[in-house]
């Protein structure tokens, strides 16, 4: 019977003791506060799947006091602790330290490419599109200040061209005819030019020959003290009137209503509608320039 007892390992023996006292082992691992399976583990000598052997010791010497039984026979029969071995240190004194159960640090990669922060990433490049992007209101300002004239500003003078071909001769008169003033001038025009240098027969011959003038009667009529400029839209979109008036000129214009008219230079410049005098002042923008349309 000593030899049975003797080969008995120290978990068949605790298991014994606590069948003896007549306690489950759950109700044991509830009283030492400990995992079931450690202490089954204990009892069927897996000493593997505890921490160590102190720990195994330390779980022994707790059961054999609660079951109130001798634990020097179960303590001689349990692994000994592991005597201290010298390791040779390959890390080096500054190598971090990291127990078995720590986390891995998260890469810088897995923390900007989260959710997250990719959500507030693009939050601000779409503020900052906003923020930096021109407004309508913007664009069409400096659309209109670029089309507007500034008051008192003349157009300027364009170089003479040399004209290759010879100036056209004007029709003689016939003979039956009395020649006219007109028609006296423009016969001795190209007599004049041949004796002139080529240069300037070619800036004299437009001179001899005027474009048609503008119209000086209409819905609407300009009269100017100093250079101006004028522009008169109709209601289609038309241009009817657009030109830097000289000092002293008349123009006038008619189209489909309402008009819209924009003088440059509004002190200098008198107006006539259906022809009755026009008050500027009140439709005086900014910078002597007057806006206003003809109902």
């Amino acid at each position: 019977m000593s030899e049975a007892v003797a080969v008995e390992s120290a978990g068949a023996l605790l298991r014994q003791a606590r069948e003896a006292s007549g306690l489950h082992v759950a109700a044991l691992a509830v009283s030492l506060k400990v995992p079931v399976r450690k202490l089954e583990a204990l009892e069927n000598d897996r000493y593997d799947e505890l921490t160590d052997a102190v720990f195994a010791r330390a779980l022994a010497s707790s059961v054999c006091r609660t079951l109130k039984v001798d634990a020097r026979p179960i303590l001689d029969r349990l692994p000994q602790t592991n005597a201290p071995r010298l390791v040779q240190d390959r890390e080096g004194i500054n190598a971090p330290f990291r127990a078995p159960g720590d986390p891995v640090a998260p890469r810088w990669f897995d923390q900007w490419s989260r959710p997250p922060v990719i959500a507030m990433f693009a939050l601000l490049i779409a503020a900052l599109v906003v923020v930096l992007m021109p407004r309508r209101d913007d664009v069409a300002a400096v659309k209109t200040d670029s089309a507007t004239p500034v008051a008192g500003m003349t157009a300027p003078a364009l170089p003479p061209v040399a004209s290759t071909t010879e100036p056209v001769a004007a029709p003689l008169p016939v003979a039956s005819e009395p020649a006219t003033p007109v028609a006296a001038r423009a016969a001795s025009a190209p007599a004049a030019a041949a004796s002139m240098p080529a240069t300037q027969a070619a800036v004299a011959a437009p001179a001899t020959t005027p474009a048609s003038a503008p119209a000086t009667g209409g819905t609407i009529v300009f009269r100017t003290s100093a250079p101006s400029w004028v522009e008169v839209m109709d209601a289609k979109g038309n241009v009817a009137l657009r030109r830097l008036m000289a000092a002293g000129e008349t123009a006038g214009a008619s189209g489909p209503l309402p008009l819209a008219v924009t003088v440059g230079s509004a002190n200098a410049t008198t107006v006539e509608v259906r022809g009755k005098p026009f008050a500027l002042a009140p439709a005086l923008v900014k910078d002597n320039v007057a806006r206003f349309d003809i109902k």
